[in-house]
């Protein structure tokens, strides 16, 4: 039985490990020189969950590695880059989906995180995927404002759960609006 019971947990914490965030591709704005990326490659190697940084100078892109295992907080990226003196133009997440159903304003758990999905189609996610982020410190504003247009969900605007979102009992909770 404590076997069988083992089994059960490595199966389930191997689950987990899959819906594991691995990579991101961050687009910087407001670069101008090379002492610009470097003030922001900085502040992104100095974060404790990211394994390796490769900046992209020409397209103001840095391609960034998290660390196996670790807790990734796209809020603390953005919280680098505009420490740094600049602001994310764009932040796209890959990760392993494995079966995960998807539709519009669908709530989904990766890691310990909660990603609302907008504007998309029904669909089951399944492999590596890449999901970008529509939230306000994550785009222009002239994108925010055609996402908002597409969900009448008020969590958008805040960026926490409430009350419209399914799992109502968390609100205040961080929730990430992302789309495919």
């Amino acid at each position: 039985m404590k076997k069988l019971f083992l089994a059960m947990a490595l199966l389930v914490m191997s689950a987990a490990v899959q819906a594991q965030i691995k990579n991101a591709s961050l687009q910087a704005s407001g670069l101008t020189c090379a002492m610009c990326s470097k003030a922001i490659y900085k502040a992104l190697t100095a974060i404790p969950f990211i394994e390796k940084v490769t900046p992209d100078i020409e397209g103001s892109t840095y391609n960034i590695v998290f660390k196996n295992g670790a807790s990734v907080d796209p809020d603390a990226l953005s919280k680098a880059v505009t420490g740094a003196g600049f602001s994310v133009a764009v932040l796209k997440l890959t990760t392993d989906f494995s079966d995960t159903k998807v539709k519009k304003d669908a709530h989904v758990t990766i890691g310990n995180k909660t990603f609302h999905f907008v504007d998309v189609k029904d669909q089951t996610l399944n492999g590596e995927k890449t999901i970008t982020l529509v939230d306000k410190n994550f785009i222009s504003a002239k994108a925010f404002k055609k996402y908002s247009q597409l969900t009448s969900m008020k969590c958008y605007q805040t960026g926490t759960m409430a009350s419209c979102c399914p799992s109502g009992n968390d609100s205040g909770k961080r929730v990430y609006h992302v789309t495919i």
